[in-house]
């Protein structure tokens, strides 16, 4: 006997997690939300925006928007149900609270990868992570749009 589902209660969702900067959302991030939330019937997903810290540590370099506008800003983006801050020192624990069933990363995202693995595996996740494609990577990479802004 199959179950009604209550009105108010939205069927199972698969909540995907995907991270980035997001100093300004453009077409590439857009197509790079399609392609994560395609990853799923009923997706749920979840954009945890980088700390400014982490930015500067990883990119050698500042965001140009503080990550408080940043997050607020992509929480407006249609196809993004929730926006969260990373972490700032302890890159997994705002992973582990929002127990994703798929990581979604760019085609670019390199640091954390293999940390990431582990400690998912340690934490007893059952979290798959999969690489997204690029979508016209020399058109739509922030770092290209914001050099060509500054000419």
């Amino acid at each position: 006997m199959r179950r009604k589902l209550r009105p108010d209660k939205p069927a199972f969702q698969k909540r995907i997690m995907v991270f980035g900067t997001f100093d300004m959302v453009h077409e590439g991030h857009v197509n790079f939300f399609k392609q994560a939330r395609a990853l799923a019937s009923n997706p749920f997903l979840i954009v945890s925006v980088a700390r400014d810290v982490n930015v500067a540590r990883i990119k050698g370099k500042t965001p140009l928007v503080p990550e408080r506008l940043r997050r607020k800003n992509l929480a407006l983006v249609p196809l993004v149900d929730k926006a969260v801050l990373g972490g700032k020192h302890k890159y997994f624990f705002h992973i582990k609270r929002q127990r994703p069933d798929v990581i979604a990363l760019g085609y670019d995202q390199k640091a954390y990868v293999k940390e990431l693995l582990r400690d998912i595996k340690t934490a007893g996740m059952k979290t798959k992570v999969i690489r997204l494609r690029a979508y016209k990577a020399q058109v739509y990479k922030s770092s290209l749009i914001k050099k060509n802004m500054l000419k």
